[in-house]
């Protein structure tokens, strides 16, 4: 039998313990837990930024994957700690909008987790993390059925549609999904949506800049210029060639971009 797997995405960092401590308690539960970190590095609080990254990672892992989401500003609230069942795998994390684009994308079931047997105790007011999620992704994956861990819910957290809205006749409004490690602003415009881009002009005001270029590669833009490429997600990205968009153009996560077709 293939060993299970773990993914881990927060926001937590590599400078605490925290990302160790819930790998901890992972093994504990389920030694053979083969642990996949997919990032720790999440800007803190960015709960966007972690449903950019859990919609971007999911498809490429094999299905009974469990995936744990720790991107919780609100951990210690009212906010409920959910489970997500969709494409095949499971997701665990706060009900705060950190799964609205998997939930957007695929057929989905989420269930509330009210099932106190398989969370750690004494719960912490601050470390959901430790004491839910992780405990709850290795029961999972010891082949503990979702529906033991609560109820179905369909009041779950709706957040508003990532897709740009129109607002014009050749307008639409959008916004960077996720600032990336090299400063490309990854912006929430599908490129298969926008395929006119490679036939008319066009101007995405985006920042300090308006970008009025695409390229089909990072080294064809102009040297300090910024523009547009269409990334491995399938989002249109503006970058600049050996340089940071970030920096150039002042974005950040949730920084506004307008786009005009002409």
């Amino acid at each position: 039998m293939p060993r299970p797997i773990v993914t881990l995405t927060t926001d937590f960092g590599l400078s605490d313990h925290f990302a160790g401590v819930m790998k901890g308690v992972i093994l504990s539960i389920q030694p053979q837990a083969q642990i996949v970190d997919i990032t720790h590095d999440v800007n803190p609080q960015e709960i966007m930024e972690g449903a950019f990254v859990v919609s971007e990672m999911y498809r490429w892992f094999p299905k009974k994957t469990v995936h744990v989401v720790v991107v919780d500003p609100g951990v210690g609230s009212s906010r409920r700690p959910v489970l997500v069942e969709a494409a095949g795998q499971c997701f665990a994390g706060p009900d705060n909008g950190v799964f609205w684009m998997l939930i957007e994308r695929e057929k989905h079931k989420v269930r509330a987790l009210t099932n106190e047997k398989y969370f750690l105790h004494p719960v912490s007011d601050t470390f959901h993390g430790r004491d839910i999620f992780a405990p709850v992704a290795a029961h999972l994956a010891k082949g503990v059925p979702p529906a033991r861990f609560g109820r179905l819910i369909d009041d779950y957290y709706r957040g508003v549609p990532t897709a740009p809205s129109r607002i014009g006749r050749r307008i639409w409004s959008g916004a960077v999904l996720k600032v990336d490690h090299f400063g490309n602003l990854i912006t929430n415009f599908r490129a298969e949506e926008f395929p006119e881009l490679r036939l008319r002009p066009f101007v995405m005001r985006i920042g300090t800049r308006e970008v009025s270029s695409l390229v089909r590669t990072f080294a064809a833009a102009g040297a300090g210029e910024p523009a547009l490429v269409t990334g491995s997600s399938g989002y249109l990205e503006v970058v600049v060639n050996r340089g940071s968009a970030a920096k150039l153009l002042g974005c950040v996560a949730g920084s506004p971009a307008e786009l005009r077709i002409y």
